[in-house]
């Protein structure tokens, strides 16, 4: 993939965020923008989809992690969920061959026991091929809510506590953490959600603790290569100060 110079000149590659998840808002509005269907804005999302992941990978991104479908979008038009499904098979027989050509593991989060068996046994077979995968973790977020998974986490935890295997006294942050979904992989630092809506939508709200937030009024299906380098640029260019002040973060010149 072709990046602009410019733009990578301004990177630092040792401050590069090491796990990064991306709200992929605005299918539909570009669709209605090219007078086109709802369909082809997804279609043209998934093309996206396949951009950010190689731009990811390529700039050495651990973890990415894309919200793909939320709980409430099994509230849309039976049509439009069907077809969503659909093209999500399509996106796994597609790009399966690259992921393991490229070194990516393939995870989910969420319900994934509510899609279709064809959606899930392409999931299955997926991350089963890719399983031994270590360049990037690729995560899809698929019949995900966020308070969803915080309350599953949170009767797996009891149901251990009644089985005797922990002590609620022993109860940690660091421990609650390995109840979700993302128990595993490296804590967010940056979200980047498009089509210029400054929301979160219920999606990881326990893990966006710290999380920088990057916001931007382009569409998915135009966000490309270099839209990620700007969104990681900028998130290079804060000072994360999980709490202490600045002269601690930095401390004056002795």
């Amino acid at each position: 993939m072709v990046l602009d110079p410019k733009l990578l000149a301004q990177l630092d590659r040792s401050r590069m965020p090491r796990h990064i998840a991306i709200i992929m808002d605005g299918n539909g509005r570009w669709a209605k923008r090219h007078d086109l269907p709802r369909l082809e804005g997804h279609r043209a999302g998934a093309e996206a989809v396949d951009v950010v992941v190689t731009a990811a990978r390529e700039l050495g991104v651990e973890a990415l992690t894309l919200f793909a479908f939320s709980t409430e979008n099994w509230s849309r038009p039976s049509e439009e969920v069907a077809a969503l499904m659909e093209l999500l098979a399509e996106y796994l027989d597609k790009e399966v061959g690259r992921m393991e050509r490229e070194g990516i593991r393939l995870n989910t989060i969420g319900r994934i026991e509510d899609l279709p068996s064809f959606v899930q046994g392409r999931l299955r077979a997926t991350m089963e091929r890719t399983k031994e995968n270590s360049a990037m973790v690729l995560t899809l977020a698929l019949s995900y809510g966020s308070r969803a998974e915080i309350v599953s986490a949170i009767k797996r935890l009891l149901a251990d506590v009644v089985a005797g295997k922990m002590a609620p006294r022993n109860l940690t942050e660091g421990l609650f953490s390995a109840y979700l979904d993302t128990a595993g992989l490296p804590e967010c630092d940056l979200l980047i959600r498009t089509s210029g809506e400054l929301r979160i939508s219920n999606f990881l709200l326990w893990q966006l603790a710290y999380t920088e937030l990057y916001f931007t009024d382009t569409l998915w299906p135009d966000f490309g290569g270099d839209d990620l380098l700007r969104a990681i640029i900028s998130f290079q260019q804060r000072e994360r100060r999980y709490g202490l002040t600045d002269e601690q973060v930095r401390p004056p010149d002795r």
